[in-house]
């Protein structure tokens, strides 16, 4: 007959956490530190990227608005049959001084906005010129693509030109981009 000794030992569990069991509760100072420097090289990058993309946003609002300009003196001359007929109210949808106004219609006014030639309250004849030229003071004022105060400007015969006495650009294909 054979027997068998089983011995049993007590085993005692530390419940005192060693450093290789510890687990990680957060973040450490350096990682956020990390983290920080690798926003704030995003902005610094995209933050300017975002500015001239307002820019050529406005800047296109602006030639948007002017060939509609252009589209309701045409379409009005229809209605008076002569230009120097057709009201000036006709021609600008929002508030104007003479033969000016502002725009944008709402909000904060980047561009001021002339037609010439005007008669008393009246277009002066069939020959005119929309100028848009940024307002000093706004962010259009400082329009990369754009030197300070250059104007934008649409005549009747459809010519789009963009700067002013030598430095006019006119007819090129880019004149407005």
């Amino acid at each position: 007959m054979v027997t068998l000794s089983v011995e049993t030992k007590k085993i005692t569990l530390d419940r005192r956490p060693s450093t290789q069991t510890m687990q990680q509760a957060g973040f450490t100072l350096i990682e956020l530190m990390i983290v920080v420097a690798i926003v704030g090289i995003l902005a610094a990058i995209a933050y300017p990227s975002y500015q001239g993309y307002i820019e050529r946003t406005n800047r296109a609002d602006m030639m948007s608005e002017m060939q509609q300009i252009a589209s309701r003196i045409e379409a009005n001359k229809i209605n008076y049959r002569r230009y120097d007929r057709i009201p000036l109210s006709e021609v600008f949808s929002n508030t104007l001084t003479g033969a000016s106004t502002t725009f944008p219609n709402s909000g904060t006014p980047l561009y001021n906005v002339t037609i010439a030639p005007v008669s008393g309250t009246n277009l002066g004849g069939e020959q005119w010129t929309l100028t848009a030229t940024p307002i000093s003071g706004t962010k259009m004022a400082t329009d990369n693509a754009m030197k300070l105060n250059e104007t934008m400007s649409l005549d009747s015969s459809g010519e789009k030109c963009r700067g002013s006495g030598a430095n006019k650009n006119c007819g090129t294909g880019d004149e407005w981009r």
